[in-house]
């Protein structure tokens, strides 16, 4: 097709024709006129196609799961789909090695974050990496400049991944606590530190006055979320509270759990949406001996974002031996890790299990489930890279 027919085609029709064609073939539209890379490489398409109505047909899962080899561990990030009306995942390209993030522990404490805009972010909580699937454009982001000073330690707490959509830009906060030591050691010197990287700068900058009563946050897998403009992290001091981060205002609040989790009850905990509404996970400790308070799952729901007296408990399920939950797919479908370290799916509508043939190392295995998006790497001072 050439210009001369694209010219006659309106931009609306073309625009609409776009919307239904998978990234890929974008890519490739790209280069067939130079109205047509014109269109597709303008904000306003990008902006328009990021905005337009999909469905849970159009789900993607990025699936990153870590191997044990005789060298070492492998950490691999797999893309899939489903088949149309088939529950079941295919690969729609070849598994690829996750950049960067160390393989220590067998990569148990990673973390992935989104999707935020089409991104997601992918952290070991020293490294920093954004990546858009669809696109498969990466960029390792400049490391915080802060260090401890001598005789000193620091103790990642949590690190959170969100867009600012009043200034429009993309943040980092990773907090942590400093303490003394061995030898210098000394239980009254604890401090709370807040960093925070800007897109828009490409760099780092401390929190001022961190309050030093914050709760803790766990690096549980599936403890921790992007909601509502605001970065959440299932949390504790003394209590089990959700630890949030204004993304825009950078104010740190705490939320409370339903009354009946508020105390240790035996169980873990995980943060995700479920119908749109802020949910509560409770789920059996996998370290802990079989219960009848371990043989269950409470799932929660928060009717009215921010509201502590509207959770109400919208299942209790019982499903096989689990590490934890990963993610919500297509609203109904609870993706978990067993211990045995496969992929399993829990079907809220019928209480039924299936078992994927995707598996990793105990504790490795995270999911984000992800729409296509044409939204681009903001660029810095490292190289935006693209997987071959």
């Amino acid at each position: 097709m050439t210009d001369k027919t694209m010219k006659i085609l309106p931009e609306d029709v073309a625009i609409y024709i776009f919307f239904r064609l998978p990234v890929k073939s974008l890519s490739r539209f790209k280069c067939v006129t130079k109205s047509w890379y014109t269109l597709i490489k303008s904000s306003n398409f990008i902006n328009l196609h990021l905005n337009r109505t999909t469905t849970t047909k159009d789900e993607f899962i990025l699936f990153k799961r870590t191997h044990k080899e005789p060298q070492g561990f492998k950490n691999i990030l797999s893309f899939l789909l489903s088949a149309d009306g088939e529950d079941d995942l295919d690969s729609i390209s070849p598994d690829l090695d996750v950049p960067y993030l160390s393989t220590s522990y067998g990569s148990i404490f990673h973390q992935l974050t989104g999707p935020c805009t089409g991104l997601i972010f992918l952290t070991d909580s020293i490294n920093f990496v954004l990546l858009n699937p669809a696109t498969r454009n990466y960029r390792l982001l400049p490391s915080s400049p802060f260090v401890c000073p001598r005789g000193f330690y620091r103790s990642i707490g949590g690190v959170g991944f969100g867009y600012d959509s009043v200034k429009n830009k993309y943040k980092v906060v990773r907090i942590s606590e400093i303490y003394g030591d061995p030898p210098f050691n000394d239980p009254s010197v604890v401090e709370w530190k807040g960093e925070v990287y800007d897109s828009s700068t490409d760099s780092w900058r401390e929190l001022a006055n961190v309050d030093p009563e914050l709760p803790w946050p766990y690096t549980f897998p599936f403890s921790e979320m992007f909601f509502k403009g605001a970065f959440h992290w299932y949390a504790h001091r003394n209590m089990v509270v959700i630890l949030c981060f204004d993304i825009s205002t950078e104010v740190f609040r705490t939320m409370q759990v339903p009354e009946t989790c508020a105390s240790y009850d035996e169980k873990c905990h995980s943060l995700a949406v479920l119908d749109e509404s802020l949910t509560f996970i409770c789920y059996p400790d996998p370290k802990r001996e079989s219960s009848p308070v371990q043989e269950t799952t409470d799932i929660w729901i928060m009717l009215e974002y921010t509201v502590n007296e509207s959770w109400i408990k919208k299942y209790t399920i019982k499903s096989p031996p689990i590490v934890s939950p990963l993610a919500v797919w297509k609203d109904f479908l609870l993706l978990l890790q067993d211990k045995s370290g496969f992929l399993i799916s829990y079907d809220l509508n019928s209480d039924t299990v299936k078992e994927f043939k995707l598996d990793g190392y105990t504790g490795s295995l995270r999911v984000i489930v992800y729409s296509e998006s044409l939204i681009p790497i903001p660029f810095g001072s490292t190289q935006v890279q693209k997987f071959q």
